[in-house]
């Protein structure tokens, strides 16, 4: 029966589905320029994303020019699209605002804490997501840059960030000058638990990891780095032990230094 029901979306959901399920990360832009009128306008239409008690604990640091992408690219591993993408964007947990205003307001604001960050980065993170939809949905491409927290001091200097803020996301964007393949994804069965969390049984884990295991690109990996297994790429080669201590250190330090730590 049920393959007999069909359903029609409207044009506006049908093309926000059509965006997510071909959501892919662009490391190639063309030339053609993001417009401030259509960035403001993104950026606005993003603001109606979740916030902790609509706070709004975020901002964003927009940066155009050549001299400010050529000081953030070493921060970025230098990776390409940082210098060649129009615009990148870097999203901040900020509760700045929030206490400048408790103080001119009366009122005794306590957010120079864990929990406070915590809130912050979760509101930064969701506008962030909220952003990059929107965006590809106006024809945009975008790419997520993981390495914001690794050097968040050295993002803080560049960007002359006061206290009580942290960048946690960074984002190039442009219209796109490429269209590469799909990245794989687990299976829904592999991330959702009803009711309870069941943790996973080494049969759960084959079936789960299977599909990327098997992947050629995947496989290659495994050849070009003399390693048995995938998950060894990922503890000896992408996110090793010793870098993850490294960089664990470096934002308890910067937090500590931007005041949500003591």
């Amino acid at each position: 029966l049920w393959k007999m029901i069909t359903f029609t979306l409207p044009n506006n959901k049908a093309n926000k589905m059509e965006s997510i399920n071909n959501h892919r990360s662009i490391r190639k832009y063309s030339k053609e320029p993001v417009s401030n009128e259509l960035l403001t306008r993104l950026l606005q239409e993003a603001e109606r994303t979740q916030t902790m008690g609509n706070m709004q604990l975020y901002s964003v640091v927009i940066t155009r020019s050549a001299e400010m992408k050529k000081k953030l690219s070493p921060l970025h591993f230098n990776q390409p699209m940082v210098e060649e993408a129009p615009v990148v964007l870097t999203f901040c947990a900020d509760f700045n605002r929030v206490v400048k205003w408790c103080l001119n307001r009366e009122a005794n604001p306590g957010y120079n804490n864990l929990l406070s960050f915590i809130n912050a980065a979760t509101d930064a993170l969701l506008y962030t997501q909220t952003f990059c939809i929107l965006a590809e949905e106006a024809g945009l491409g975008t790419c997520f840059l993981g390495t914001t927290i690794y050097q968040p001091g050295k993002i803080i200097e560049v960007l002359k960030m006061p206290k009580l803020t942290f960048p946690v996301a960074t984002i190039t964007l442009g219209f796109p000058d490429e269209n590469p393949e799909l990245s794989d994804r687990l299976p829904l069965g592999g991330v959702i638990h009803e009711e309870t969390y069941h943790d996973y049984s080494p049969k759960d884990i084959d079936s789960i990891y299977a599909l990327k295991e098997s992947l050629p690109e995947n496989q290659e990996f495994l050849k070009i780095n003399a390693k048995k297994t995938l998950a060894q790429i990922y503890t000896d080669i992408r996110y090793t032990k010793k870098d993850n201590e490294a960089m664990s250190e470096t934002m308890i330090e910067t937090l500590k230094k931007q005041g949500f730590l003591d």
